[in-house]
């Protein structure tokens, strides 16, 4: 039976960029199938009381400019150097993550994160600019038109919300988050335990 590797995910993670190339190439490397779940990070961030690592950080003397030394290294080690802050960062993700749940009900939910990534982590994309993100989702071969409609479905914001809730019930608290059947996996330093799960077969 072919393994799967579920991965909770919010396009204004940073994070979610760096570990997406090296999970990918984990999920051909091991003949396994991954699967998108959207979420909204600012919501998850409520329900579970959490923050983003800068914030909560802060006052951390040291804290922050390790992690950035961390961030660097995982850089360097996976050849990321495209990667660029994007300087609205933490931007409002709502709109993203509204179509990319309607994109996944069409299964196309990895096509449309490896439409967006490049363009917001590598090309600093504003997000807000909806005719930038209607164009590298056309580039892409998906229907921005649909997905843009969708996205202000009761439906579909109904169905993000339900995700989120659904992921922290779960038990996740940040992302990215990773499950290999109810394994849960927290963070890019985990991939390699990722890896030696999926190779239990």
């Amino acid at each position: 039976m072919t393994r799967r590797v579920e991965l909770i995910f919010d396009f204004v993670s940073p994070n979610a960029y760096l570990a997406w190339w090296p999970l990918r190439e984990i999920i051909r490397r091991t003949g396994s199938e991954l699967d998108i779940y959207p979420v909204f990070l600012g919501g998850m961030h409520k329900l579970t009381g959490n923050a983003p690592p800068m914030v909560r950080d802060a006052e951390i003397k040291g804290k922050n400019e390790y992690a950035m030394l961390e961030m660097r290294r995982f850089i360097a080690k996976h050849d990321l150097d495209r990667f660029r802050m994007n300087p609205a960062f933490p931007f409002n993700s709502i709109a993203l993550q509204r179509m990319l749940f309607a994109a996944d009900q069409d299964g196309r939910g990895v096509q449309m994160v490896e439409a967006l990534l490049p363009p917001i982590w590598e090309q600093e994309m504003d997000v807000n600019d909806m005719q930038a993100v209607r164009a590298a989702l056309e580039a892409a071969k998906l229907d921005a038109d649909d997905l843009i409609e969708r996205a202000q479905t009761e439906e579909v914001k109904q169905g993000l919300i339900e995700n989120t809730a659904n992921a922290v019930t779960r038990g996740a608290f940040g992302i990215p988050t990773m499950f290999v059947g109810e394994e849960m996996f927290f963070g890019k330093e985990r991939l390699g335990q990722i890896e030696e799960e999926l190779e239990k077969g």
